[in-house]
């Protein structure tokens, strides 16, 4: 269900047309003698746009979980929601959705995707800096670029969000920044960062980078 905007949470009111309008094309395409190719047309026509996106996932969950104990993780994770949401906002980012110690999250535009990245990279190295190993905030960080099918402010699908899920989680590596290869040429002029190739790129992209950043650069 779908909340109008302008509306406070406390009088919200749903508007199933997306989810009735989808599943009605879904319902069609399923049928032995469909247009498949039409009806994918009508859904990425309706529901396709163009986003960056951000997978984020906390490096160290099972091995810190059996060290510590769930509630010495959960504490982190709380730590970690409490400094990056913030930032995110401010970067002009829309977090929507969290799962476990994972966040998504969708930029208009690749440039402040990155920013936000290195923001919240350097966050971490700072949050870390007077802290012990076992309280440390380990963030991953896959991005992409691209079309996707959003629908409304619950769900988005598209390769892009597949690649940027394996360099975050699957792939993701303690303070990197890891990114498909359209979400590189959508910011190749940016002087922030520079691109170096990944050993293992995920299905989806034909080759993944990782983008080397400083401390001195990610506020200019």
């Amino acid at each position: 269900m779908l909340n109008h905007v302008l509306l406070p949470v406390t009088h919200s009111v749903t508007y199933p047309a997306m989810q009735m309008r989808l599943n009605k094309l879904l319902a069609e395409r399923v049928k032995p003698d469909s247009d498949k190719q039409a009806i994918d047309d009508q859904i990425w026509e309706l529901f396709g746009e163009e986003w960056a996106v951000m997978f984020t996932d906390l490096a160290g969950f099972s091995r810190n979980t059996e060290a510590f104990g769930i509630t010495h993780f959960l504490q982190v994770i709380y730590e970690s929601f409490r400094m990056f949401i913030p930032i995110i906002e401010s970067g002009g980012g829309m977090l929507l959705k969290v799962e476990g110690d994972s966040m998504l999250v969708i930029f208009r535009r690749p440039e402040s995707a990155l920013r936000c990245a290195i923001a919240m990279q350097n966050a971490t190295r700072a949050y870390n800096a007077d802290r012990p190993l076992a309280e440390h905030v380990l963030l991953a960080v896959g991005l992409g670029f691209g079309r996707v099918l959003k629908f409304g402010d619950q769900d988005v699908y598209g390769q892009e969000l597949n690649v940027a899920c394996k360099l975050g989680e699957d792939l993701g590596v303690d303070g990197a920044i890891q990114c498909s290869d359209n979400f590189r040429k959508s910011v190749q002029n940016q002087r922030l960062v520079k691109f170096a190739k990944c050993k293992q790129s995920p299905r989806g992209t034909k080759q993944a980078w990782v983008a080397n950043y400083t401390q001195a650069k990610a506020g200019k």
